[in-house]
């Protein structure tokens, strides 16, 4: 391990974890026409149903900005299409097109193979310890994030140290 990141050797794992299934992720997504993410707001609106995009923006733990792309890049894909809700105006429904639905057998299938590329020869009991394992640090992240969240609504940030600029 470089010298570098010998203070994070956990955070070093993960971030190295996390870039090559996002890197894996995004090959197998392309056989399928998607990028990396946009299969997750597709499971949640077969799954789910049409959805508010505000909906959307809350289960997927995105932001306004990069679910309005997702939506557009769907949209211009002939995946999902736009409507205004009935109840209310200021809000739109985002829902899976009949093209779609072809769709979620093959995004199935690259999950599946996803899933048996990072397992690879585990027993089951060491990817359900895997799985536990990694439910617990996400816990411990969202508190922190949260925490930190509060903090700097509360004024409360550590100040940035001084480095003699103005």
């Amino acid at each position: 391990m470089p010298p570098s990141v010998q203070a994070g050797p956990m955070t070093h794992a993960i971030f190295r974890v996390a870039r090559l299934h996002r890197m894996l992720a995004g090959q197998l997504l392309r056989r399928v026409g998607l990028h990396p993410g946009q299969e997750l707001v597709m499971m949640q609106l077969w799954d789910l149903g049409p959805q508010r995009q505000i909906d959307l923006v809350r289960l997927l733990g995105s932001d306004a900005a990069t679910m309005t792309r997702t939506i557009t890049r769907l949209e211009h894909a002939g995946f999902v299409r736009r409507r205004r809700s009935p109840t209310d105006k200021r809000a739109t429904i985002i829902e899976p097109t009949e093209a779609s639905i072809a769709l979620r057998d093959q995004v199935n299938e690259v999950w599946a193979e996803l899933e048996e590329c990072a397992a690879g020869e585990l027993p089951h009991e060491r990817k359900a310890e895997a799985v536990q394992i990694l439910e617990e640090i996400e816990a411990n992240l969202a508190l922190a994030a949260a925490d930190h969240a509060h903090q700097e609504i509360d004024g409360q940030a550590a100040p940035p140290e001084q480095t003699g600029h103005p």
